[in-house]
């Protein structure tokens, strides 16, 4: 069986390239994942990428993300200490799971790439058919990678998907984040978001974390997996060294 869409010869002109950027587990200070994220190989942002974006040419583009990302995280050895390798996926790209999953299973075996390794994680960002994404979700699960909710709270998958299907990482959105130091509405519902992500057995992962105020917020919170530019900006064709911040409050003390 072939995909809609691989039979049209559509792909995709613009050259691209990924940047990756840490995702942080900062109470054992190690990297968890990077996140690969689309550049041009002209320098052009994610945002004029995907500008060229359209339904003729979305499946091409899904699939050169997704090799694109394992060809580089292979080549920078990323999984060298213990890492996973974090890629996007556009649900509606996605036809039918088997078929349209052949190319990034090639593009692992190709690099030596471990497909436990993968994790495949979609924004709430574009409206998907409901029954379609859960095909998706559990075909993946089933085949051994891992997936995750991008910018949770954000748009429009929520509690509803959560009902049906529990994902193994859910990213808290950065618009939750960002100033949560100084918010207590913030502060209330991502307390309350992460106690229903740990009685889902969920890792919750919190994006957009720019201040070590924040982070420290957080941590008090009891969150580990972390990502943001406090430890690190992403990085074209590299992996950026993580900036651990400084220990405060108790951990400072019992340092």
């Amino acid at each position: 069986m072939t995909c809609a869409g691989c039979r049209d010869g559509v792909g995709f002109d613009l050259p691209i390239t990924m940047a990756f950027q840490p995702i942080v587990d900062v109470g054992a200070g190690t990297t968890f994942a990077y996140e690969a994220l689309i550049r041009g190989q002209d320098g052009a942002g994610a945002g004029d990428v995907l500008a060229q974006v359209s339904a003729d040419n979305r499946y091409a583009f899904d699939q050169l993300c997704r090799t694109t990302a394992i060809e580089w995280a292979s080549r920078l050895d990323l999984t060298g200490d213990g890492a996973s390798l974090s890629i996007n996926f556009l649900p509606n790209a996605v036809y039918e799971p088997r078929a349209c999953i052949r190319t990034t299973l090639a593009a692992a075996m190709r690099t030596c790439f471990p497909v436990s390794r993968i994790i495949f994680e979609f924004t709430e960002d574009e409206a998907v058919d409901t029954v379609h994404l859960l095909n998706i979700l559990r075909t993946y699960r089933a085949m051994g990678f891992k997936t995750a909710i991008d910018d949770f709270g954000a748009g429009f998958a929520g509690l509803g998907l959560l009902s049906k299907f529990q994902p193994d990482i859910v990213k808290l959105d950065m618009a939750l984040i960002r100033g949560i130091d100084t918010d207590p509405v913030k502060r209330a519902i991502v307390r309350h978001t992460l106690n229903m992500l740990r009685d889902l057995g969920i890792d919750p992962v919190c994006e957009g974390v720019e201040t070590l105020d924040e982070h420290d917020v957080l941590r008090d919170m009891g969150v580990s997996l972390m990502q943001g530019y406090l430890f690190a900006r992403p990085m074209i064709e590299g992996l950026s060294p993580v900036a651990w911040p400084r220990q405060t409050g108790a951990d400072a003390l019992s340092a």
